[in-house]
């Protein structure tokens, strides 16, 4: 996102955003995988997935209103 923040054009801004909002489904993963594994807590995960959810919504947001 800092990258992106340097470029010269909302659309390669936005471009950067979805790029860290895939990095943020990747790290979902490897969370739910780290659980799987008995190496995080059930509630450890559920927060940690809440956070990232509302990461993502607010990322989303924020492409939508740089493209409008």
């Amino acid at each position: 996102m800092a990258e992106g923040a340097g470029r010269n054009s909302k659309k390669d801004f936005c471009n950067f955003l979805g790029i860290a909002n895939g990095s943020a489904y990747e790290l979902q993963t490897q969370l739910v995988i780290s659980n799987k594994l008995n190496l995080l807590k059930d509630d450890l995960l559920n927060d940690l997935l809440k956070q990232i959810e509302e990461l993502q919504k607010m990322n989303y947001a924020f492409q939508k209103m740089l493209l409008n």
